[in-house]
């Protein structure tokens, strides 16, 4: 009677089945169910894989194995040792949860689901039931798992935070691609993901606030930020007074370039600073308004010795230091 082979009654959540007897027989009966493959096993590589139906084992549909044997002496006795996984083609979901980080070094914790059906039996088995020595249905979703986190953690470790959350759906979109083309090296189709929740640490999740309501800028944050961060640091450190301190805070709290500053100008009575468009010294109340409606000065004179200019009221030469008239 020939040997039958068979993956009887799989579970609704099982994904791979290694048949327990590597000692195959030709002529042995492989029955394939629906939504099945049978991948032959052997040396650590998958060889020829076989679709729903019932296949009579022979030489004829095992070329790639035969080829390996027929380097073998006496591949054509029976039996002749290989492992038969069978791999389930339904589709299955997934749980993922992971802590990465921004590109600012911002904890980021994400949460959610995807779900997967394997989309080339002898790639998945090469890969991940060979290449990773899962051969039970639990090894392979804690290895996809792994994997999972892995990818998203890489992908999500390229953005800002404010990215995160502020153009979620984009960053999204470009993580289930690389995230599909990376399932896809494995022989599985990733069918979709979905994020049940992305978070960050509390006081993270502050600034995105401040960013996502509008209420400052990111470098508005960063120099509120550094005043805090200041004045924290001045707080511990000791000898530090409330002098320091005021200085500090106050040049960090300065707006840049938000108002500008007016003229100034000198007062000729009290060598005050004053406005360029007072009226009246606000220093010693002199009237400003006569110094502006006064004539301009007298041209300089010229040295009755040298040539040389002189200043008006000069009593000597800076030239030549000639007595003048």
């Amino acid at each position: 009677m020939p040997m039958v082979i068979e993956w009887k009654d799989p579970g609704e959540n099982e994904i791979v089945y290694r048949y327990p007897i590597e000692e195959i027989t030709w002529g042995s009966q492989l029955i394939v169910h629906e939504y099945e493959a049978a991948v032959f096993f052997r040396d650590g590589k998958a060889y020829d894989v076989f679709t729903a139906g019932r296949h009579t084992i022979t030489t004829l549909n095992l070329p790639l194995l035969t080829r390996v044997l027929s380097r073998i002496a006496g591949f054509d006795e029976s039996p002749f040792k290989a492992t038969v996984i069978f791999v389930s083609l339904k589709q299955f979901v997934g749980k993922f949860g992971a802590k990465t980080q921004t590109t600012e070094l911002a904890p980021l914790y994400v949460r959610g689901e995807y779900w997967f059906k394997v989309s080339d039996p002898g790639l998945f088995v090469n890969k991940v039931v060979g290449g990773a020595n899962a051969f039970l249905t639990s090894q392979v979703n804690e290895y996809l798992k792994g994997y999972f986190n892995e990818k998203i953690i890489s992908e999500l470790s390229k953005y800002s935070l404010v990215n995160v959350f502020t153009r979620l759906r984009e960053v999204s979109f470009m993580t289930r691609n690389a995230l599909y083309e990376a399932f896809r090296a494995l022989g599985i189709e990733l069918v979709d993901v979905k994020f049940d929740s992305i978070d960050t640490d509390p006081e993270w999740r502050d600034r995105i606030f401040f960013l996502r309501a509008g209420g400052v800028s990111g470098s508005e944050l960063l120099r509120m930020e550094t005043i805090k961060e200041a004045s924290e640091s001045l707080g511990k450190s000791s000898g530090a007074g409330f002098g320091a301190g005021f200085v500090l805070m106050s040049g960090l709290t300065q707006p840049t370039a938000l108002y500008p500053q007016p003229a100034l100008v000198i007062c000729p009575n009290c060598r005050s600073q004053v406005p360029a468009n007072s009226n009246f010294c606000p220093v010693c109340g002199f009237n400003l308004r006569q110094v502006a409606t006064q004539p301009p000065a007298l041209s300089a004179s010229v040295c009755n010795k040298c040539g040389a200019s002189v200043p008006p009221g000069s009593k000597f030469c800076p030239n030549c230091g000639n007595k003048l008239a």
